[in-house]
């Protein structure tokens, strides 16, 4: 029995430094000095080369110990994110005021809050972020999280209202049949975020951001076709405000990534109080 116990423990002696050396030098090991230039031994995180001068003098080796570095980077940069969700309001609009009713400057006349209603599924938001950056605050945990794109919202209307301008004035138009019927508002974008990360030694963690976004109108339009006049599009600010302040947030689940927005304010300078919200799919690598 004596013998075996021996026997089992040089075995496991022999494995164990098997396992904790490995040459860097033609894969041989043992004692051949004049082969191995460099000798390395892992322990957990800690590297230890051993490296031997070119002389005969077992003395003069040299060991040097490397940690390896698994702090978190101060900043992360995502280039080109794509957001792919659907666009909607809320709308709140006292639809018996005068600013609403009024014939000559009402800015909706006769209308309510049906013919403002969107087509489910239809009123799209694309957005394409040219950067997100992180900031570590706090190992990799607290961030601060912020970028810069546009948000391009389509809205799309089941009856056939028509904006019209100068004033701008919103009407039902019946004597066409609309094939396609949307209000479209683009802004430039600046998003800032506290981000939360519960995994922050992986590429795709688990965790959330809030936050909130200012956005500059560029571009605004109504894209109409109908079954007499085709595809027009009539570009005009439609009294829509020239800045768009919104809470926002993102959900990370691993390699899923949900966002959200919600407007704190109408998107319309008078008359109709809608305020925009976003939600979807959030293609990033963080």
């Amino acid at each position: 029995m004596k013998q075996v116990i021996i026997l089992l423990i040089g075995i496991t002696t022999c494995l164990t430094g098997l396992a904790q050396t490995d040459s860097t030098a033609n894969g041989s090991s043992g004692k051949d000095a004049t082969v191995n230039e460099n000798d390395t031994i892992r322990v957990g995180g800690m590297i230890i080369i051993k490296k031997r001068r070119n002389n005969n003098d077992d003395n003069n080796n040299e060991a040097k110990t490397y940690h390896r570095n698994t702090k978190p980077s101060r900043v992360k940069t995502n280039w080109w994110i794509v957001d792919l969700g659907f666009a909607n309001y809320n709308d709140q609009t006292d639809y018996k005021s005068s600013a609403v009713q009024n014939l000559t400057d009402g800015f909706a006349p006769g209308l309510g809050k049906d013919q403002f209603k969107l087509r489910a599924g239809k009123s799209v938001d694309v957005n394409i972020w040219v950067f997100m950056q992180k900031l570590n605050i706090t190992k990799g945990i607290v961030n601060l999280k912020y970028g810069l794109g546009v948000e391009l919202n389509n809205y799309r209307y089941k009856e056939p209202i028509l904006y019209h301008t100068s004033p701008t004035q919103v009407v039902v138009d019946n004597t066409r049949n609309y094939t396609k019927n949307k209000l479209a508002a683009d802004y430039v974008t600046v998003p800032v975020m506290l981000n939360f990360n519960f995994t922050p030694h992986r590429k795709q963690g688990f965790g959330f951001s809030v936050g909130a976004s200012a956005g500059y109108l560029y571009s605004s339009r109504q894209k109409t076709i109908t079954n007499t006049d085709g595809k027009h599009k009539e570009h005009d600010d439609f009294d829509l405000k020239p800045w768009k302040l919104s809470y926002i947030a993102e959900l990370g689940l691993g390699p899923v990534k949900l966002y959200g927005s919600y407007a704190a304010e109408s998107m319309f300078n008078k008359g109709l109080d809608q305020r925009p919200y976003n939600f979807g799919l959030r293609l990033s690598n963080f």
